[in-house]
């Protein structure tokens, strides 16, 4: 990340500024200070939660630095109220402070004042380490009955969003300072170090790389609605609910009160304190129906987390406790007598370590179907409703799970059909056939508790199936709500799995343009290039697939005029974490991509596998032979050795030959790093 200043300025002292100069701060650049918050905060306290706390974290501020207590002292906090996780939330922090006297903030830039630059330092302290609780002094914001949300952005906002979320807040709090704040990267280490992080310099690093790997203009996109604590959105909670959370709140407190005296006077008479129950076992909790968690049907719209956690329980069977224990009995003894059990790779097969989340229970397609979540793992449990043949237990990982790979579940498979579970976030569902990207999309059916209608399903290993024959070319596309993303529609295809693997697509480069991110296919352009390669998706039924990303990375001019062929890195990625890619060439005329090359457990052709080179043998229409070599837009060099020798600049290489050896092919880099090529001589090999 290059550095945005040419002098980093001199350090400062950190000592607390004249009031006066700190209030004319504060004021003047609020908004930034709460959007510097907003970004460092953990985005698990929700977007409700993590507004309040942004714009509490920033006007306490100053409060907070007076209250800090001297070096070598001690001052205890007194308990706040609230938590982060209640609903009435009033914000305020403690302990926030200033670095300590030995420590020094980052100078301050050209025109800004010292108030400005120990401001920030202390909101990014204070917003590294957010209180668990409050005081009970704390002044506003008090927002009671309203949720505030921010607008949300589209699929790039989303994306950075989802990648902000998993970073560590002290590379959200580098990537901030860097983009939004202007800092240069030693002036960024130095207020991270003196605000408490363990290693300015990794933090660093792991902004760059998610500034590398969005492809998109990072600053324009922090700057959007999507990270404005300032400009929201208001809803109001669920009201009925409130009425009888005050009704209950206040003979819970009566309770509370006659229990808590009937406990210290048995205390009393016993002479000790009074003895709490035995819990109950592992087992017995989690195969207890009423231990099931139950997610409120309108969280989805109002969290930072969307993914399967998020789903409400569904179904005409969530009341059915005979059903539901059934299921979590099943889930806890394994296969056995009557139970066929299945698990896609890399899931455990063993039980529950606490309650699960129920997400569905019902009849559906003559099966008593439920499912269940605990976290990482999805368990589909169904048994026939006539009592004949076996019960059955399906396993799948979805511990990265997103508002993409978490929109659907197959509730039944059936001979030549599937069935939907669709998440709550979903406005709008349809069928489409990747081979046929001219032809519109068809209405699917979806009842009110997301359930769909039939969906075709062509199983590759159906008995009698000519090997190699095209399958799975039918794919879901859906919409999501406009509460949590605008204009946000992608491709789902369904690969005999519990949850149907995520179709992207990236285009082909640019001149002089920045790298391009996945995006989804829903396209013209992304559903042409689909169609290309809807049969490639038939080798990976039952292989643990989360998503496929099709990269078009070089386009190269055929020699004689034989117009111009695509060279495409397909990136495969698994629910256990390992991926694969396979680079295929794509010339005019041939009646399928061919395959080139594969890798297995690699980086390549993803975020942290950005270059990639590929060569082939191929036959003009003349009868000519040449070798043909393509890669990523950063090669600045192709050579060839072994059976063909030449060498191009640029990342195109083509050569005229008789040869029909192996060849080693090196890419240039414009650090002057080589990159290995992938070749396949003589003959292709398969798909992943």
């Amino acid at each position: 990340m290059p550095s945005r200043h040419a002098l980093p300025g001199a350090a400062i002292s950190a000592h607390r500024p004249a009031r006066e100069a700190a209030e004319a701060a504060l004021v003047e650049h609020y908004p930034a200070l709460v959007r510097l918050a907003h970004l460092v905060l953990p985005p698990a306290l929700g977007r409700h939660r993590r507004v309040l706390a942004a714009h509490a974290l920033v006007q306490n501020s100053l409060t907070e630095a007076a209250r800090r207590p001297k070096p070598g002292t001690h001052k205890a906090v007194t308990p706040g109220a609230e938590t982060y996780g209640t609903e009435t939330h009033r914000a305020g922090t403690h302990g926030a402070g200033a670095p300590s006297a030995g420590a020094s903030l980052p100078g301050q830039r050209s025109g800004e004042r010292p108030a400005h630059a120990w401001l920030r330092a202390t909101v990014v302290r204070a917003a590294l380490r957010p209180p668990r609780r409050f005081p009970p002094a704390s002044p506003l914001p008090l927002v009671l009955g309203l949720r505030l949300f921010p607008r949300a952005g589209g699929t790039d906002e989303l994306a950075l969003d989802r990648a902000l979320a998993e970073a560590a807040p002290e590379t959200r709090a580098a990537l901030a300072l860097r983009i939004l704040e202007g800092l240069p990267a030693d002036a960024t280490a130095r207020l991270l170090a003196a605000a408490g992080a363990a290693d300015p310099a990794a933090a660093l690093r792991a902004a760059e790389r998610i500034e590398a790997a969005s492809g998109t203009d990072v600053g324009a996109l922090l700057r959007s609605a999507e990270f404005d604590p300032c400009t929201v959105h208001t809803r109001p909670t669920d009201l009925l609910r409130r009425r009888r959370r005050t009704r209950l709140a206040a003979l819970a407190g009566a309770l509370l009160l006659v229990t808590a005296g009937a406990a210290v006077t048995a205390g009393v008479r016993a002479g000790t304190e009074p003895e709490s129950a035995a819990s109950p076992s592992v087992r017995a909790r989690t195969t207890d129906p009423a231990a099931l968690l139950r997610t409120p049907a309108d969280r989805w719209a109002d969290t930072s987390r969307v993914d399967l956690t998020a789903w409400p329980a569904r179904g005409a069977g969530t009341r059915d406790t005979a059903l539901l224990r059934r299921a979590l009995e099943t889930w806890a003894r394994g296969a056995g007598d009557g139970v066929r059990r299945t698990a896609t790779p890399g899931t455990s097969v063993s039980p529950p370590a606490e309650p699960p989340r129920l997400l569905f229970a019902g009849p559906v397609d003559g099966a008593g179907v439920v499912l269940l979540h605990d976290g990482r793992r999805l368990a589909r449990y169904a048994e026939p409703r006539d009592g004949r043949g076996p019960a059955a237990l399906d396993l799948a990982r979805t511990d990265d799970a997103d508002v993409t790979t978490g929109a659907a579940v197959v509730l039944t498979r059936t001979a030549g059909r599937a069935r939907y579970l669709l998440a709550p976030w979903i406005a709008d569902a349809a069928v489409r056939d990747l081979r046929a990207p001219g032809t519109a999309a068809r209405p699917l059916d979806v009842t009110p508790d997301g359930v769909t209608a039939p969906v075709p399903y062509d199983d590759p290993y159906t008995p009698g199936r000519a090997p190699g024959a095209c399958a799975g070319a039918t794919a879901l596309q859906l919409r999501s709500s406009t509460r949590i993303v605008e204009d946000h529609a992608f491709l789902l295809a369904d690969l005999g799995e519990l949850t149907p693997a995520h179709l992207t697509w990236t285009p082909p480069p640019g001149t002089d343009a920045p790298a391009r991110a996945p995006r989804e296919a829903t396209g013209a352009r992304g559903l042409a290039a689909w169609a290309r390669s809807a049969c490639s998706l038939a080798p990976l039924h039952g292989t643990g697939v989360r998503s496929v990303n099709r990269w078009e990375y070089a386009e190269q001019p055929l020699p004689e005029r034989a117009g111009r062929a695509l060279w495409v890195c397909s990136r495969v990625e698994t629910w256990e974490g390992s991926g694969r890619a396979a680079v295929s060439f794509e010339a005019p005329g041939d009646p399928a991509p061919r395959p080139v090359a594969e890798l297995r457990d690699t980086a390549a052709c993803g975020r942290f596998g950005q270059h990639v080179l590929a060569g082939t043998y191929w036959t003009a229409p003349s009868g000519a032979r040449y070798l043909l070599a393509a890669g990523s837009r950063r090669l600045t060099g192709v050579t060839a050795e072994g059976a063909v020798t030449a060498a191009a600049r640029g990342p195109l290489l083509t050569a005229r030959t008789t040869a029909a050896g192996p060849v080693r092919l090196t890419g240039r880099l414009a650090d002057a790093s080589a990159l290995p090529g992938l070749t396949t001589f003589p003959g292709p090999t398969a798909l992943p």
